[in-house]
This record gives C-alpha cells, structure tokens and sequence, in this order.
C-alpha cells in the first residue's frame, strides 16, 4: 500500500511537471541575449529603454556595451560579436554597409544628437551669454571632449570651436577622452573645468547639478545624424528586428527625447 502511495505522488508530480502543468524545460528556457554596442552618449538613456523594450518583449534580453563609435566600428570589421550597432554619427554604420557586414535593411536613423558645452558651476561663468567665448576665461584649465579621430561629439566639438575661431588658442587645454562618457567623467572628478559632451550626458544627474549647461548652436558643427545597423551575422535577426521598430517608434523615441535628443 505504501508502494502504491509513493508511486501515485511521483505521477502526479510528473503530471504536473511535464502535462497540464506545462514543460518545465520549456518554462525554465533562456532568454535570447541581444547585444547592443551603442555610442556612448547612449549612457545615460540605455537603462530606460532597456526596461521598457524588455517589458515588452520578455522573451528577449537586452545586453550592452558602450564605446565610440569609430573604434566600434573596427572591433565590427575584425570579428566582434554584437547584434546591433548604434552609432552618434551616420557615417560610421554606412563604412559597415559598403563592407557588406549588416543586413539588407541597412542603416537606420534613430536620434539626432545635440553638442553641448558645459561648465563648472562654481566658477560663476555665464556660457548662455558669452557662448564658447566663456573657454577663454584663466579660471578653466582644461577642456574635456572626445577624440575626434574616434568619436563623432569629438569632430563636433572640434568644428564647433574652429566656427568659433577659438579651435588654436584653447588647443593646449584640449583633454581627449576615448569616447564622450570618459569626457564627462573628467569633468565629474574635477579633471577638466569645461566640457563638450552631449546634452545627455550634460543634463545626467551626475554632472547636471554641478554645472552650467548651454546648448551649441546646431550651425556651428555638421549635424549629428544617430544612426544604427543590424549586423548580418546574428544569430537573433527577429529579435533585433524588433529592437529597431522599438527604438524608432514612438516610445523609443519618447524615451530618447526626454534624454534630450532630438526626432531622426
């Protein structure tokens, strides 16, 4: 009787487990892992639209990695592994397309990026009324942005202050970081007084309570055009496919402009 009993309470639990109870392998199946090597003026966004794609889409988990977009693009052409690519600049995911190395579609314009110049508070300088001129002051002895060769916010910056006829005299102060996030790092520790990062990373509560922000006048540098690409060999094409209609639709595109970009 008691063997009667044991091997009616292992059925039930293999019932339960593999019948009306569904798979248990199919309940405990992974997720499929999306990765996303995104500019890093994306730093500040990327959580949120990481929480929201994910909520609708359970079935796919989103992984990221930030760098500039140059070098991402040569880690691209020499093998690495992403899914999906979000440059700061056009150019860049159009070099991957003439390589023949993302999917038919080709590329896609999610943001545009806005170049922004942001100072130590405490230095009681009024960028809003001196504009780029404000660099020129003794008091801001470095001046941190990207490395133009790099990253696009670095060639905006570069062209910015060359409109502004101050690209010679500022040269020395110039700190290049890889990439716009080390930018605004510097300019977190206190390594540079002055900055031009993106607006994104300017107004992100780590720097924005701490400086003074102005918005570059978008004449001064050629515009920064975000675009992205799917990369041909990904094992999960539907699942980057549905990323992209996600970042391009409307609530990507919410999210990304209560970050302060801009429509595409």
């Amino acid at each position: 009787m008691r063997r009667r009993s044991m091997l009616t309470v292992l059925f039930a639990m293999l019932f339960v487990l593999f019948g009306l109870g569904g798979s248990a392998l199919g309940a405990q199946a992974p997720r499929a892992t999306l990765t996303v090597v995104a500019a890093a003026d994306l730093r500040g966004v990327f959580d949120d639209l990481k929480a929201a794609f994910e909520a609708r889409h359970p079935e796919t988990a989103l992984q990221v990695v930030f760098g500039a977009s140059g070098s991402t693009t040569a880690q691209i052409q020499q093998g690495a592994p992403y899914d999906v690519f979000l440059s700061a600049d056009s150019g860049f995911p159009e070099q991957l397309q003439k390589a023949g190395l993302v999917t038919a579609e080709g590329p896609f314009p999610y943001a545009l990026g806005s170049l922004t110049l942001w100072v130590r508070k405490d230095l009681n300088l009024d960028p809003a009324r001196d504009g780029l001129k404000v660099l020129l002051a003794p008091a801001i002895r470095k001046i941190a942005t990207a490395n133009p060769q790099t990253a696009p916010y670095g060639r905006a910056g570069e062209a910015a202050l060359r409109s502004a006829g101050l690209l010679d005299t500022v040269r020395p102060r110039l700190v290049f970081a890889d990439n716009i996030a080390q930018a605004a790092q510097y300019l977190q520790t206190g390594a540079a007084e002055a900055g031009l990062i993106s607006y994104s990373q300017a107004a992100h509560p780590a720097l924005g309570g701490t400086g003074v922000l102005w918005r570059v006048p978008a004449e001064a540098y050629p515009p920064l055009r975000q675009a992205g690409v799917i990369l041909k060999r990904t094992p999960y094409p539907e699942q980057a496919k549905a990323f992209k209609a996600f970042l391009t639709g409307p609530e990507g595109q919410a999210i990304l402009a209560r970050h302060g970009f801009g429509k595409p």
